[in-house]
């Protein structure tokens, strides 16, 4: 963290959080009752453990990104809330867990994340297999989001997931590639790029979605190119977000992107050949899923 640190230490005079990108704290009865289904069955999720700034708004309309494999990751992004240190042994009950919570919630679109598990003999891959399995059994018709790690990439772990069949298949770029050291020093935007043309390749129906966060350090000629390198290898949806630093201790922001600005940046994603970009200040990979999906779809059929 002591390069972090050194830029934090020159950037004092940053402003404060803009107007637009201030909410209302979590609370309400709905958000309260969500919270407490979540405990009642030993899930997580990463609105919590990533302290997204919509999580009293999807709590209240009783959504959320469920976290799969703990709570614990086993990498070191410098943007990254969760904890990291060595994780517990997978839970085999968990996918059923989750689906019989999307049942409860009367879902029709799920979305399951997790964190990074590189230290399991496969990544992972199979919890995720699981749980789209048993959200499709359990709930019939639910479409089904994930959005994975890079499984360090290895393919067989990727085609574990592929196999399942989920409707959108999600892993994040994050960030530009100057800043991966800085950013998220054990993986790289190349592997990505791999991860998600890998992807493709295996499923040529499944939606495949990609994201990055801005305010980094970053500029927007990079932005695009790091969008031309997705729709190359066939990202179907972009999304674009402002960065928020979750701690004093985490990578400092270093600009706040007006809504303006983000508009500029989605017409740009669009004129290089990505066929849907939702970019906007409190734009997260998962935050409304399902209409991004939807309204891809409806983007393409109108072409």
């Amino acid at each position: 963290m002591k390069k972090v640190k050194t830029v934090a230490s020159k950037r004092r005079d940053l402003p404060g959080k803009p107007e637009w990108l201030k909410v209302k704290p979590a609370s309400g009865e709905e958000y309260h009752e969500m919270r407490k289904l979540l405990r009642t069955a030993e899930l997580n999720t990463i609105c919590e453990s990533g302290k997204c700034p919509n999580r009293g708004e999807c709590f209240a309309a009783k959504t959320a990104t469920f976290m799969i494999m703990g709570n614990v990751c086993s990498r070191k992004c410098t943007f990254c809330n969760v904890a990291t240190g060595a994780a517990d042994p997978l839970d085999r009950d968990e996918p059923r867990r989750v689906a019989e919570t999307v049942k409860h919630l009367g879902l029709k679109f799920a979305v399951v994340t997790s964190v990074n598990r590189d230290e399991h003999f496969d990544g992972g891959s199979g919890q995720f297999a699981a749980t789209i399995r048993w959200i499709r059994r359990l709930n019939p018709g639910c479409g089904v989001e994930v959005l994975t790690p890079d499984f360090m990439g290895n393919p067989m772990q990727l085609q574990k997931v592929m196999a399942a069949e989920p409707d959108v298949f999600a892993h994040n770029i994050e960030t530009v590639p100057r800043l991966d050291p800085e950013v998220r020093p054990q993986a790289s935007q190349q592997r990505s790029l791999t991860v998600l043309k890998r992807a493709r390749q295996l499923a040529s129906n499944t939606r495949i979605k990609t994201g990055i966060m801005l305010g980094l350090g970053e500029t927007v000629a990079e932005v695009v190119e790091v969008m031309k390198s997705a729709a190359a290898v066939g990202v179907d949806i972009f999304t674009v977000g402002q960065y928020l630093q979750p701690t004093p201790d985490h990578h400092p922001v270093l600009k706040y992107y007006s809504p303006e600005e983000f508009d500029e940046i989605g017409k740009l994603g669009r004129e290089v050949g990505l066929s849907w970009v939702e970019s906007g200040p409190l734009v997260r990979s998962s935050y409304h899923a399902r209409e991004q999906s939807e309204s891809h779809d409806k983007a393409v059929t109108s072409e």
